[in-house]
């Protein structure tokens, strides 16, 4: 999967948000509100360009301290709700 394009990360207020820019997100018309992990899982995202669960899940065990079964399940929920939105494709 791949973030869809038009969706960026920004700061706004403190709080680390997706919003949707341009054309392709013209039906967002929404913030969505990361945690500090899950802006940093964005990021890695973005920088992969073409990403899966698994692959996201290793980048977190390297780079906190998780288990492998907990990382996987907390990329889910995160991937799961980037899916609900609309942010990933």
């Amino acid at each position: 999967m791949r973030i869809k394009e038009g969706f960026v990360l920004r700061e706004v207020c403190g709080e680390r948000v997706i919003v949707g820019e341009g054309l392709g997100a013209v039906n967002f018309g929404k913030l969505l509100a990361l945690n500090e992990t899950a802006a940093w899982l964005w990021k890695q995202a973005q920088m992969m360009g073409y990403f899966s669960i698994a692959e996201l899940a290793e980048k977190l065990c390297e780079e906190y301290e998780v288990t492998a079964e907990n990382a996987q399940t907390d990329v889910a929920n995160i991937i799961g709700e980037w899916q609900k939105v609309g942010v990933v494709e």
